[in-house]
């Protein structure tokens, strides 16, 4: 099982990022899909979900700025990320869940940077 991140950068406040994430060895179109990240000093905490509806789910404080999706024929989940802020810095992380068996995965991360 793998899920391996992409598309941290160093953008600047205002700006946009789509973070990708590549899922593998597992049924991906039966797991719900999450986006965290973690800032330094602080939990990790959720941002996203899309579930296996295709149903999303977002932390209000990123509602209306940040888009989940998801790819299952190429086994991807994106994060959309635009109207970026200072207080979006964080290691962002992938997280796949199938609640019926019980399974969780991570990925490792990638950072991403907000400032000017």
């Amino acid at each position: 099982v793998q899920l391996v991140e992409s598309g941290g950068d160093l953008v600047q406040p205002g700006g946009s990022l789509r973070l990708s994430c590549a899922a593998s060895g597992f049924t991906f179109r039966d797991y719900h899909m999450k986006w965290f990240r973690q800032a330094p000093g602080k939990e990790r905490e959720w941002v996203a979900t899309i579930l296996s509806s295709t149903v999303t789910l977002y932390k209000e404080s990123v509602k209306g700025r940040f888009t989940i999706s998801r790819d299952n024929a190429k086994n991807m989940v994106y994060l959309q990320m635009t109207t970026l802020k200072p207080e979006d810095t964080a290691v962002y992380y992938c997280n796949a869940q199938d609640l019926r068996i019980g399974a969780e995965y991570w990925g490792q991360g990638t950072q991403v940077t907000i400032s000017s």
